[in-house]
């Protein structure tokens, strides 16, 4: 599947998903997208705004001109300009459970205009804050929870067919690590259209079984939020390292079995403390026999400070590797990469 794209012209961006600027809801990142699709509205993720247009490094300039700090991380920025260029006039920010700066960028946009629905998770994973997070969504939206928990049911059998995709990834080897990746990160708003997400999904999956095995000789993981450079699996793929794990994309399909809205995302690990994302990275790493972790970090991220204990609590190899803006890898980063899985290759 082909990641969505959109036609720029000068600076002004049209929005990529087939859906009217009134019926569109820009997200900063995952939330209870089932909400959305229940009030009637099309929630669209505006990081994948952002990094599948045609010139994402055009996008972060602009911001800058606009007065975003340069030493603000990049997808602050993109999901800034992604806002301002699309024609979306309300957006879903998290203030709690995802990036620090989330906080000021939802107030600069409310400055210029946007309307602002806060969103928080609980640190603690508490589910009565959450549950009553969702109830003030759905209010906010003019939806009620029964009928967003209705939706939950329909979205089920959507992420079913993603996960399929995923252990056809890391089990039956017959998915790559990018498509893998692909699949993942467009379950944060699945594209704007469940059911032809779905359907495409389906056709995918298909086609994906009755592909011979990959040919590879590296098992690698990769951890962190979603990569802002443009061919690291397509580098690695030319390794002959087969990512078999991508950690945050995987959580935004909502992986686990769960009854209840509340459940699902209390379960959801990235906005939660960095123990509970290491348990489950750490259970992966042995049921997908991962011989080595790309730890990816954001320039000016606050997740950077992780690597420390993830390097303490994860005892296979660890790289980590640390991007700016969009575009493709440095050459320090590839040689670091080809060390890398050289040295992953001897210990095999």
């Amino acid at each position: 599947m082909n990641p969505p794209k959109f036609v720029d012209v000068g600076m002004s961006f049209p929005l990529s998903y087939n859906v009217s600027a009134e019926k569109a809801i820009g997200i900063t990142t995952t939330i209870p997208i089932e909400i959305v699709y229940a009030a009637g509205y099309v929630p669209i993720d505006l990081n994948n705004i952002f990094i599948c247009n045609r010139d994402p490094d055009a996008i972060v300039d602009y911001a800058e001109l606009r007065s975003l700090p340069r030493n603000t991380c990049s997808w602050i920025k993109g999901l800034y300009t992604s806002t301002i260029k699309s024609g979306i006039r309300r957006i879903i920010g998290v203030i709690q459970g995802d990036c620090s700066n989330n906080h000021a960028l939802i107030e600069f946009l409310q400055s210029e205009g946007i309307e602002t629905i806060p969103f928080s998770y609980p640190h603690d994973r508490e589910r009565g804050f959450l549950n009553h997070q969702l109830g003030l969504l759905a209010e906010r939206l003019g939806v009620d929870l029964e009928k967003a928990h209705k939706m939950k049911c329909v979205l089920d059998k959507v992420r079913k067919t993603v996960h399929e995709i995923d252990r056809l990834t890391w089990e039956d080897d017959k998915v790559t690590g990018e498509e893998n990746h692909i699949w993942n990160v467009s379950t944060s708003d699945l594209m704007g259209d469940y059911l032809l997400f779905n359907t495409k999904a389906l056709a995918f999956r298909e086609e994906a079984i009755n592909r011979p095995k990959l040919d590879y000789d590296i098992r690698l993981g990769y951890i962190g939020v979603p990569p802002i450079c443009s061919d690291l699996y397509s580098f690695l793929s030319k390794l002959r390292v087969h990512v078999v794990f991508n950690e945050v994309q995987r959580q935004f399909s909502m992986p686990y079995h769960t009854d209840t809205l509340t459940e699902q995302y209390a379960r959801y690990t990235y906005p939660y403390d960095i123990f509970y994302q290491i348990k489950d990275i750490k259970r992966e790493i042995g049921q997908r026999k991962i011989d080595g972790i790309i730890h990816y970090v954001q320039s000016f991220c606050h997740r950077q400070i992780y690597d420390r204990l993830i390097r303490k609590h994860i005892d296979i190899p660890i790289l980590t590797l640390d991007c700016d803006r969009p575009g493709k890898l440095s050459g320090s980063m590839r040689t670091r990469i080809e060390a890398f899985t050289e040295m992953l290759n001897n210990i095999k």
